[in-house]
């Protein structure tokens, strides 16, 4: 009676035996096909903690560190950075009502005399270009101010003169009298900027002065007209390193401490979108104002948008549509200044500019980089599409007068 008990114990005891091994074989044949993915973790005594822990840290951790390059960046240029603040006296439009006669009489005449004012005050950021005291900044910062005072890091303040500013390019250069051994900021080259490079800028965001935010380049070469700054001439560098108001006129700094940039606009209705002019650019404007107070620029006088063929194909397949468009790529004429040099050369509203001096013009940036890169007095050669035919036109280039 024992012995069938016992031999089904046997077998049982035989069939979980095999099972085990079997399971042992395939684990080894799993580790000999995929040794990278089975292989045991090493043995990691108390004293290689800090190993382990340098193996798991990212990429982003190790750049930033305790002792970071961003430190490194800031101590290299931090001194050279400054806070301007800025004056003006405004006098409010008086109400015709005080210039009644009857009012006047009543009431006398030195009363509609009294002219009220009030007293604006500025804010921004700008940095040392020069030991004698030349300070870059924007224009929007210094412009129409009746003083303006400049605040070294180290508390000195000084009375600054505006030697020049530059409104289509939003640059401006102010001078104090502070000696000729003041710190300098480094200026890099923009040309060499990267999206993805390290982006950290300093300035007085909000009165809080010495700050530093960290980000990266977003992009390059972000029209002003993108921006929705219609009245400027600029290609920005996007980042999204935080810039708020007071950072204006500030550095923007790659990771070696060398200025790439100004911090010059935010967009009110996004988050984490900056924009800085190019330090390049800014280089060859602080130039210019240093020497003559002004830039000129060449100007043709239209207001234009980048035409696409699906963008006509829209606009004439509309039936209140008042005009039809040529489906083609170039730039449309959407008004021509009176008195401009696009007026004189009879280019008119409705018209497509296809190439400026043999070179197609597919975009109204492309156009005005065009332009600005053109000299004063310089004979442009047009070629428009009106209607089913082509025109070439003359369009000898004129300063701007007036930004806006």
């Amino acid at each position: 009676m024992r012995f069938p008990k016992l031999s089904r114990s046997l077998r049982q005891f035989t069939t979980h035996v095999l099972a085990i091994a079997l399971g042992v074989l395939l684990a080894a044949s799993t580790l000999q096909v995929l040794p990278s993915q089975a292989e045991p973790a090493p043995t990691i005594t108390a004293g290689d903690t800090s190993k382990l822990i340098a193996q798991r840290q990212s990429p982003a951790s190790a750049a930033i560190g305790s002792s970071s390059f961003v430190t490194a960046a800031v101590n290299r240029v931090g001194s050279a950075v400054v806070r301007i603040d800025t004056e003006r006296t405004i006098t409010r439009r008086v109400d015709p009502f005080m210039e009644d006669p009857f009012f006047r009489r009543f009431f006398g005449d030195g009363f509609s005399q009294q002219m009220p004012s009030e007293q604006l005050r500025g804010l921004g950021s700008g940095f040392i270009i020069d030991k004698s005291g030349l300070v870059m900044t924007n224009a929007h910062v210094v412009d129409k101010a009746d003083k303006v005072t400049v605040r070294l890091k180290d508390g000195r303040t000084f009375e600054g003169k505006v030697q020049g500013i530059d409104e289509v390019t939003d640059l401006a250069v102010v001078k104090i009298n502070a000696g000729n051994d003041l710190p300098v900021a480094p200026l890099g080259s923009s040309t060499n900027v990267q999206v993805g490079d390290w982006a950290i800028a300093v300035g007085n965001p909000l009165g809080f002065d010495n700050t530093v935010t960290l980000g990266i380049v977003s992009t390059l070469k972000r029209s002003s007209a993108q921006v929705g700054i219609s009245d400027k001439r600029l290609d920005f560098i996007q980042t999204d390193a935080a810039i708020n108001p007071g950072n204006s006129g500030g550095p923007l700094l790659n990771g070696q401490g060398e200025v790439i940039g100004i911090n010059t606009a935010i967009r009110p209705d996004a988050m984490g979108i900056g924009f800085a002019i190019p330090i390049d650019k800014a280089k060859a404007i602080a130039a210019q104002l240093q020497r003559d107070g002004k830039v000129a620029h060449p100007y043709l006088g239209v207001q234009m948008l980048t035409l696409t063929p699906d963008l006509a194909k829209q606009n004439n397949t509309d039936p209140n549509s008042p005009i039809q468009i040529p489906e083609i790529n170039g730039v449309f004429v959407m008004r021509v200044v009176p008195n401009s040099p696009a007026a004189s050369a009879g280019i008119r509203r409705g018209d497509v500019i296809l190439q400026i001096d043999g070179k197609a013009i597919t975009s109204a940036e492309q156009l005005q980089n065009v332009v600005e890169d053109s000299r004063l007095g310089q004979v442009l050669q047009v070629k428009v599409q009106r209607g089913n035919q082509t025109q070439q036109l003359s369009v000898r280039t004129a300063e701007l007068q007036n930004a806006s």
